[in-house]
């Protein structure tokens, strides 16, 4: 496996994120040692959110998350290895999902960290919701929006459309990409933020194979293992909520699934956030600060 590390000056001037790098060095089945970048902010004695990204995005996308929490949460955000300051094997096969859970269990019990609120979007929850799975016991809470943790049982029509475009593209453009994917026009500033990551088109083997391991047909790999974590999600009895936007082709209606399978989802007060995108972090991060932080008050011990 070859690794490859995008220099620090890449991320130099960031627009509105001046926190800085955390790592966390994790090690591969293949023994190839791998390095984990992530924001970890607020203090330390606070139970944390963990803040989980997508495709083709990073921790920036949290920006205007982290901000309004971290005075008074402590609040943790990585960057999924090939994306953001993570090390990017430079192969598409070496990136699977099994991969993805595996190195990022392996960062989360390192970090030891417990009485987790989670917020995931996008491939954020279908690693972050695997995480739950595998250690129910290390989460407080949960809070999904535009994600989903497929069995093989089909795709959108909007899924389908980025999938056939991520793959058939010469440039990957990731800054596009978010920018497509938001309702709001980000600046060039942003949009370049979002390109940090990637000097070259051979930076991008794990952005661009991403879609291609979403296991929407029976014959996909971890449809079992998606599986067998639906049936811990169905006994998970914790406060869930789903946050939805209204404007994501991708994954519209895809709250149904959790408020109907998960116990801890039953009497929340699920919500559809208004105005935002696919990217509904970067429409509306004030008002899902907010929500954040109002469901933890509202369901703490």
């Amino acid at each position: 496996m070859k690794v490859l590390r995008t220099p620090d000056d890449r991320f130099a001037d960031l627009p509105d994120f001046p926190y800085p790098p955390h790592y966390q060095t994790v090690r591969d089945a293949s023994g190839v040692d791998l390095r984990i970048g992530y924001i970890d902010e607020g203090p330390r004695d606070a139970a944390p959110v963990l803040l989980m990204h997508g495709e083709p995005s990073w921790s920036f996308l949290y920006r205007g998350i982290i901000a309004p929490l971290r005075g008074e949460r402590r609040v943790v955000a990585p960057d999924l290895i090939g994306f953001g300051r993570s090390d990017k094997p430079s192969e598409q096969g070496d990136y699977t999902y099994e991969r993805h859970v595996a190195w990022m269990s392996d960062w989360l019990t390192a970090l030891d960290l417990k009485d987790i609120t989670l917020f995931c979007q996008d491939w954020g929850g279908l690693i972050g919701l695997r995480l739950v799975a595998a250690f129910p016991e290390r989460f407080a809470r949960v809070i999904v929006a535009n994600t989903g943790m497929p069995t093989g049982s089909g795709m959108s029509e909007g899924f389908e459309t980025w999938l056939k475009m991520s793959q058939s593209i010469p440039v990957f453009p990731a800054g596009m990409i978010v920018n497509m994917g938001s309702l709001r026009e980000l600046s060039p500033e942003e949009i370049a933020a979002y390109d940090a990551p990637y000097p070259d088109e051979g930076y991008k083997a794990g952005a661009r194979v991403f879609p291609t391991l979403v296991p929407v047909t029976p014959e996909h790999a971890s449809v079992a293992e998606n599986k067998a974590a639906w049936a811990v999600l169905e006994a998970f009895d914790k406060p869930f909520l789903t946050a939805f936007s209204d404007g994501d082709a991708v994954t519209r209606g895809g709250e149904a699934a959790f408020k109907d399978r998960v116990p801890g989802a039953r009497g929340q007060n699920h919500t559809i956030i208004k105005g935002g995108g696919h990217f509904l972090q970067e429409d509306r991060p004030a008002e899902i600060a907010a929500l954040i932080d109002g469901f933890i008050r509202e369901t703490a011990p």
